[in-house]
């Protein structure tokens, strides 16, 4: 397996606390748009729609995924099942693998989420945006917060998945035509990377592994149907497609539920090929970490696409690229070495108020002089870094956990 060299670069200082459309954009010269809220889709994505035997204001889906910098279009068929219309790349997203947990941690939202024609945003500074819709009753059940997370224009983010402009202005189309059409909840179903049985095991050691686990279950369920999962929360997990005898409470317990016989046995002959294949995979990565990049790693890939543009225009470039397989020992020393740099940089900050200061106090008009001298003996403890156990000779079945928001008639009525 060929390893990328990276150089690691410090993080970049100051993070914004969300993305708000306080940023103009004008990063690119759309000036023979007339009309970017009604700009219609190109000829050549009409006529390929109507070769996928698609209705032009038919339902859509959107689909990210973070680690190859892609954001999807897929779009209903005259059979209702969902065909991809069009890939976009990913011009920047803030933060590394992982979902969104709190205002300012500058992470990109994953999930699953519901875009209605109330998100968006015709009059953004970003050009033009939508609202993820974050934090959905999943993210409010699990007490993460956080505002303004958008899909927007100007290739800037701290915390949104940003495209060029020229970009926006087609998915924005075509949650538009499909709003027109009457559909009236868009599903935008966020990921760390495509879940396969090789990206899983890669990723396995991750602190995120269960919270994907869980994700993966709605990847599987589109896999196998081609159409966007029923989407619902309880016991603050996402469910998936599930016949119900009750209602679904976020924070309480879940009702009564099963998988219709149809779906459970497609999944059940998709899982059998996953086993499989995630095996072979374990194989393969036996030994070896994947080292996630920091967000600064990946810009310092495309800093030379910077130049001679606005300081507005900052694309993040590919975790894939900046990111490296490494084995356990040599996985442990870079994180040691990130948390001696971050432990330095500490002190470093400390060091003006370990001076000697001066205090004069008045009494009965004589000046007193008393001199406090700051304690020298203070020390930081670098943070004791987590070790991957290496992974067993035997597979264990993963326990799939069922997953927000219910899209248009139940699954199961249409499957």
């Amino acid at each position: 397996m060929r390893i990328r060299n990276f150089v690691l670069f410090s993080m970049m200082a100051a993070a914004l606390a969300g993305c708000n459309d306080t940023l103009d954009s004008a990063t690119t010269d759309l000036s023979s748009v007339k009309d970017k809220v009604q700009h219609p889709l190109s000829q050549k994505i009409v006529a390929d729609m109507r070769a996928k035997g698609m209705n032009q204001n038919s339902p859509i889906m959107m689909r990210i995924f973070k680690e190859e910098g892609v954001l999807e279009i897929w779009k209903a068929k005259t059979d209702n099942r969902f065909d991809k219309i069009k890939e976009y790349k990913i011009c920047a997203w803030s933060g590394k693998l992982g979902p969104k947990v709190k205002e300012g941690d500058r992470q990109a939202p994953e999930g699953f989420y519901n875009l209605t024609p109330a998100h968006l945003n015709p009059n953004s500074k970003y050009y033009l945006a939508i609202n993820t819709g974050f934090p959905n009753r999943f993210d409010q059940a699990n007490r993460r917060n956080g505002t303004n997370l958008m899909i927007h224009g100007a290739c800037s983010s701290s915390g949104c998945y940003s495209m060029t402009d020229e970009q926006v202005l087609e998915i924005y189309a075509f949650a538009r035509d499909a709003f027109k059409g009457g559909q009236t909840s868009v599903q935008l179903q966020a990921f760390p990377f495509r879940m396969t049985a090789e990206n899983m095991a890669r990723h396995r050691y991750s602190e995120h592994s269960d919270f994907w686990k869980m994700l993966k279950v709605g990847y599987d369920n589109f896999e196998v149907t081609k159409r966007p999962p029923e989407v619902n929360v309880c016991e603050k997990k996402y469910v998936f497609n599930q016949q119900a005898d009750g209602s679904f409470n976020p924070a309480g317990a879940c009702p009564q539920m099963t998988t219709p016989a149809a779906l459970q046995a497609a999944l059940s002959s998709y899982n059998k090929t996953y086993d499989a294949a995630y095996a072979k995979a374990l194989r393969k990565y036996d030994g070896m970490v994947w080292y996630d990049p920091t967000e600064a790693e990946r810009k310092a890939l495309v800093a030379n696409l910077r130049k001679g543009r606005e300081l507005a225009y900052a694309p993040t470039g590919s975790a894939l690229e900046a990111g490296k397989l490494m084995k356990l020992n040599e996985y442990q020393e870079k994180l040691t070495q990130q948390d001696a740099k971050t432990a330095t940089a500490a002190i470093s900050n400390q060091t003006g108020s370990r001076t000697q200061t001066t205090a004069t106090t008045q009494t009965g008009g004589n000046a007193t002089a008393q001199t406090v001298k700051a304690d020298e003996t203070k020390t930081t403890e670098t943070a004791t870094v987590p070790i991957p156990v290496q992974n067993p000779n035997t597979v264990a079945q993963e326990t799939v956990q069922t997953q927000d928001q219910a899209v248009g008639k139940p699954f199961w009525k249409f499957w």
